[in-house]
C-alpha cells in the first residue's frame, strides 16, 4: 500500500443482517474506503438469539467486496435469555480479542468504531494495547441515552468522549445533545454529516419530480419503532382521512412497534388504506423510495438520518420534525416541510399543505435532490473522514481513559441498575 492507503480496522455492531442506519452507513462507508485502496477489516458482533433478531435482525454479517469480515457473535448480550443482565463487557473483550487476531495477520494502522458503547469502548482499549490511533463515530441512541443510565456506562461513555483520537457526529444539534448530557466540549467533535449513494438513490421520474398518483402515497421506511413518531403518523392518516383525503400510506420496514401499528389499522379504523410489506433490504431500497409520492419522517430524534438522505436523493416531497438530527440536514420552507414532534395536528396540517399546494411539492423536492448530491454523497463524505484518518495516522493513542473507566471492568462489577442489560436491544 501506499503511504497514503492504510489498513483499517471498522469495528461495528448491527451490521447487515441488522436492521438499522448504522447497517447502511458501514456498508457504504467500508464500500468508499475500499475503493480508494484502503485495506479494510470489519469486526461486527451479532444477534443470533430469537429475542434480539426479532426486534432489529440478526445473524452473521454478510461478505463485503474487497474487505475482510469478521463476525462476532454477542453472547454477552444474549444472556438476558438465560434470565441473566447482559454483559457487555464480555462482549467488549470479545470485540478487541477479535481485533487482536486480526493485528497479529497484518498490523492495522488505526481503528475505527461505529457507536461510542460498545464499540467506541472497545476500539480505546484495543488500540491501547496495541498502540494504535483511534477514531470514533457517535451515532444515535449512544449519544441520545447510553451513559444517562447508570454510573458504569457513564464512565465509559466520558472515557471515550474524552480520550479517542478523533469524535465524529453527524451535526451539530446533537453534538449539543451529547454536551448537555456529559459536558463534552463542542471542540472535541469534528462534524461530519451522513451521506447516501446518490448514484442507486434517484427520483422515478427526473422530469416529474412532486407529481402525485391520482391516489397520493405517503410514505414511511425505516424502523418501525414509536421514537420514529410511527405512531403520530397513523394519527394524522386519521385526521386527513376525515377530511376526505384518499390516501395511502405504505410502513415499510420492521422493528419493536410493528405490531402496535398493525393493531392501530383497526382501531383508528384504516383498512385498506396502510400497507406494511415489512423488511425490504438495502439493495432494494431504492425501488421502495419509488413507490411513494411524499416521504414522512415524524421522529422524535436522530443522530443524523439516512432516510431523510434517501428520500432527497429519491426526489421526494419530505415532511419530517424540528429534531435534534433533523434540522441540521433540513430547514423548513426550503427544502421540507417540519413540525414539532409528537404533534399529529401539525403533521397532518404539513401533509395537507404539500399536497395541496404542487408548487410547494416541486421547490422542496428539487432543493433538497440538489442539496444532497452537492453535499452528502458518499465521495465528498468519505474524503472528510479520510482525512480525519490521515491526521490520525502513526500518532500514539490517549490511555489516560483508564483513570475514568477500569478496562478490567466485568458484569459483576458493573451498576446492575441500568435499564439496558434487561433490554440490551435498545443499547
Amino acid at each position: 500500500m501506499s503511504r497514503n492507503q492504510l489498513r483499517v480496522c471498522f469495528i461495528s455492531r448491527r451490521f447487515f443482517p441488522a436492521l438499522s442506519g448504522m447497517s447502511v452507513y458501514a456498508l457504504n462507508l467500508v464500500r468508499e474506503l475500499v475503493s480508494r485502496g484502503h485495506d479494510v477489516t470489519l469486526v461486527s458482533q451479532y444477534r443470533n438469539d430469537a429475542a434480539g433478531s426479532s426486534v432489529y435482525g440478526g445473524g452473521p454479517p454478510p461478505e463485503v467486496a474487497g474487505a475482510t469480515v469478521v463476525g462476532r457473535e454477542s453472547l454477552g448480550e444474549q444472556r438476558v435469555n438465560d434470565g441473566l443482565p447482559a454483559s457487555f463487557e464480555q462482549d467488549v473483550e470479545d470485540m478487541v480479542a477479535a481485533v487482536e487476531r486480526e493485528h497479529r495477520k497484518r498490523p492495522f494502522d488505526l481503528i475505527h468504531a461505529q457507536y461510542g458503547y460498545p464499540c467506541g469502548l472497545a476500539a480505546l482499549e484495543a488500540s491501547r494495547r496495541l498502540g494504535l490511533p483511534n477514531v470514533v463515530s457517535i451515532q444515535g441512541g449512544d449519544g441520545h441515552w447510553v451513559g444517562t443510565c447508570c454510573t458504569t456506562h457513564k464512565q465509559a461513555m466520558l472515557a471515550v468522549l474524552g480520550h479517542s483520537g478523533a469524535l465524529l457526529i453527524g451535526s451539530r444539534s446533537f453534538a449539543e445533545k451529547v454536551h448537555g448530557h456529559h459536558g463534552t466540549g463542542l471542540e472535541r467533535f469534528t462534524i461530519v454529516p451522513g451521506a447516501t449513494d446518490t448514484r442507486r438513490f434517484r427520483p422515478r421520474d427526473e422530469l416529474a419530480i412532486g407529481a402525485l398518483r391520482p391516489r397520493p402515497v405517503l410514505l414511511y421506511h425505516g424502523r418501525v419503532d414509536v421514537q420514529k413518531g410511527v405512531m403520530e403518523l397513523m394519527h394524522a392518516l386519521r385526521l386527513l382521512v376525515d377530511q376526505q383525503r384518499d390516501l395511502k400510506l405504505i410502513v415499510s420496514g420492521t422493528g419493536p412497534d410493528v405490531e402496535a401499528v398493525r393493531q392501530s389499522v383497526g382501531e383508528l379504523g384504516l383498512g385498506g388504506r396502510v400497507e406494511m410489506p415489512g423488511y425490504s433490504d438495502y439493495e432494494h431500497a431504492p425501488r421502495v423510495y419509488q413507490r411513494g409520492d411524499l416521504f414522512v419522517l415524524p421522529t422524535y430524534s436522530e443522530g443524523f438520518s439516512n432516510t431523510l438522505l434517501e428520500a432527497m436523493a429519491s426526489g421526494l416531497p419530505i415532511v419530517s420534525t424540528r429534531a435534534v438530527g433533523v434540522v441540521d440536514c433540513l430547514e423548513d420552507g426550503r427544502d421540507a416541510l417540519l413540525v414539532p414532534p409528537g404533534d399529529a395536528h401539525a403533521l397532518a396540517g404539513a401533509i395537507g399543505r404539500m399536497l395541496d399546494d404542487h408548487v410547494l411539492r416541486e421547490r422542496l423536492a428539487h432543493t433538497a435532490l440538489t442539496k444532497v448530491r452537492e453535499l452528502y454523497s458518499w465521495q465528498a463524505v468519505g474524503r472528510r473522514i479520510q482525512d480525519v484518518y490521515a491526521q490520525l495516522a502513526g500518532t500514539p493513542p490517549d490511555t489516560r481513559w483508564t483513570g475514568l473507566y477500569d478496562p478490567a471492568t466485568t458484569h459483576e462489577q458493573a451498576d446492575p441498575s441500568c435499564r439496558f442489560r434487561g433490554a440490551p436491544h435498545l443499547l
